[in-house]
């Protein structure tokens, strides 16, 4: 008997220590319930359960790694792609340094601030548009300050002067515009800037559209770079979402009854009932008028058929 219990938990992938130990304390003749509610309790598992548990472990080890720490993480997964869900930005130099200088002053600060603000949320791609004629020294009717900002971010790959020449003592300055558009529309990403471009909304319908739902209004407050958290209004997408590829929807937040299982709303009640999964229900007074209905009629229907005869 010993053995036949033994060969039968065996084949169910328990340990022989564990079987024996169970065995010594309820005895030989125990039944095979009883002996397999002592091994459960006694946490003793299926060598073919932990054998399936085994690889979930493995999954994490990144790919050429060593280590067998479960906490290590693929090189790249959540972090280092942070361009597959955030969108390209396109800053317009001329306004963003302007704006901050109080329209008086090209601020090279005021880009730098807002080129910062980007790359802490994770933005890889931000390219900066400003005329090349901004490379020259300041003058007083043109005043730049700190203009050692702009080799900085052309060093960075971030910066990217629109070209300019002279003809006859007369600067040529091509439309620093329409390259900002331009890129901004074939990479998909969003303008920053409170110009509204309407000359080139005028030349090509998809940019104005594009214009209209891709454009970053912003404001400075002491130093400090604030887009607005609602950029297409208020019944429009977050700011989160409207800079990312992939907008998350939110979940809806229901605010519970207060008066809890005593309404008598039914399904016009705008506040959420736990006790009522689907939340579509009527009120308690048609509730009960539906149930005293099925009754009546059916005794009704009895006492006709026994006055029939």
């Amino acid at each position: 008997v010993h053995q036949s219990k033994l060969d039968f938990f065996c084949k169910l992938g328990y340990g022989k220590q564990d079987i024996c130990k169970v065995l010594e304390n309820l005895g030989q003749e125990a039944l095979e319930d009883d002996v397999l509610k002592e091994l459960i309790r006694m946490g003793s598992k299926p060598q073919a359960l932990e054998s399936q548990a085994q690889p979930s472990l493995l999954k994490l080890v990144a790919r050429g790694s060593c280590s067998t720490t479960p906490g290590s993480k693929w090189l790249g997964e959540d972090e280092s792609d942070s361009s597959d869900y955030l969108r390209p930005i396109v800053i317009d130099g001329s306004n963003v340094a302007m704006s901050h200088g109080n329209k008086e002053v090209f601020s090279c600060w005021g880009i730098q601030l807002a080129v910062d603000w980007f790359r802490e949320r994770g933005h890889t791609y931000i390219k900066v548009f400003v005329p090349l004629w901004r490379k020259e020294p300041s003058r007083q009717d043109s005043p730049i300050a700190d203009q050692h900002i702009l080799e900085e971010l052309e060093k960075q790959s971030i910066l990217v002067y629109t070209p300019s020449r002279k003809v006859k003592g007369k600067r040529v300055v091509c439309y620093d515009d329409r390259y900002i558009v331009k890129v901004a529309y074939e990479k998909d990403g969003v303008i920053v800037s409170n110009d509204h471009y309407r000359d080139l909304q005028n030349e090509n319908p998809e940019w104005k559209w594009f214009i209209e739902q891709r454009l970053l209004m912003y404001s400075f407050v002491s130093n400090r770079f604030m887009p607005p958290d609602d950029p297409l209004g208020r019944h429009g997408p977050t700011l989160n979402n409207f800079l990312s590829k992939k907008p998350v929807l939110p979940e809806p937040k229901w605010q519970p009854c207060p008066y809890g299982k005593k309404c008598t709303y039914g399904n016009k009640c705008k506040f959420y009932h736990p006790e009522r999964p689907h939340q579509a229900q009527l009120s308690v007074a048609d509730e009960l008028r539906a149930k005293t209905k099925v009754p009546i009629s059916l005794g009704k229907e009895e006492d006709k058929r026994n006055r029939s005869p």
